[in-house]
């Protein structure tokens, strides 16, 4: 696993607002405070989500925008790319794989964080069909459209030139073998997932549940007692 002074750009591909402050928001802001420059790709503006039926959809997706803007900020990112796709409708194609490598070569990142693209029957919120579909196009406008310059030659990425990842780190992937303390961080990512009101029904008691999650995972890999840590599967693309 890359360590932040070995990487000078990250890019995080996720399927909706608020995924990335569940899986990896922690490391985030370690990555931010070290210097490394995080931008956020989010394929879908997570219209399909929240729980007041009242609001209209194109309403819920400029707030889900705006709430993962505020969230972003307190981990020091500012730069996030929203790719427009509609929310529970999310598919592997090459229009998709067309957009994330475009953002790719834009970004040109070192290390690239997104969802599992595997279905886990340990995780029905986590194998979200939208979690999935992103992941693997991710995957595969990682290895190998993005480094290919002769990718989509129905229609070419103009203006950046092909670009080669060195690693993905999966969140809540199989096998975690990366791990990230992210104690000194808690706060901050919790401030993060308070940003997504709109999802929130019970928002203390979801804090209560991820911070005992979060714990939980510090345990399981090893952590002193009191840590918190997000884990990763670290997969060498180079």
């Amino acid at each position: 696993m890359l360590q932040p002074d070995e990487i000078e750009r990250a890019l995080v591909v996720m399927a909706h607002p608020d995924d990335v402050d569940f899986g990896a928001a922690g490391t985030v802001a370690n990555l931010t405070d070290a210097g490394v420059e995080v931008v956020y790709c989010l394929v879908t503006d997570g219209q399909a989500g929240g729980f007041d039926r009242s609001i209209p959809r194109t309403e819920m997706a400029t707030i889900r925008r705006r709430e993962q803007t505020e969230a972003a900020a307190r981990v020091g990112v500012t730069d996030l790319r929203f790719l427009g796709h509609m929310d529970g409708s999310v598919v592997a194609d090459l229009d998709l794989r067309h957009d994330i490598s475009a953002v790719i070569r834009d970004v040109r990142p070192q290390v690239v964080i997104t969802q599992n693209p595997i279905r886990s029957l340990d995780s029905t919120y986590g194998s979200h069909p939208d979690h999935i579909a992103t992941a693997e196009a991710t995957f595969s406008a990682v290895y190998p459209d993005a480094r290919n310059p002769f990718a989509f030659a129905d229609r070419p990425i103009t203006g950046v030139a092909d670009w080669s990842v060195d690693e993905i780190w999966v969140a809540f992937g199989p096998s975690a073998d990366g791990v990230v303390d992210i104690t000194a961080q808690l706060d901050r990512k919790i401030e993060a997932l308070m940003c997504h009101a709109s999802q929130h029904r019970d928002p203390d008691g979801m804090q209560i549940r991820v911070r005992t999650w979060w714990q939980g995972i510090a345990e399981e890999h090893g952590l002193p007692p009191g840590s918190s840590a997000e884990a990763f599967r670290v997969v060498d693309t180079r």
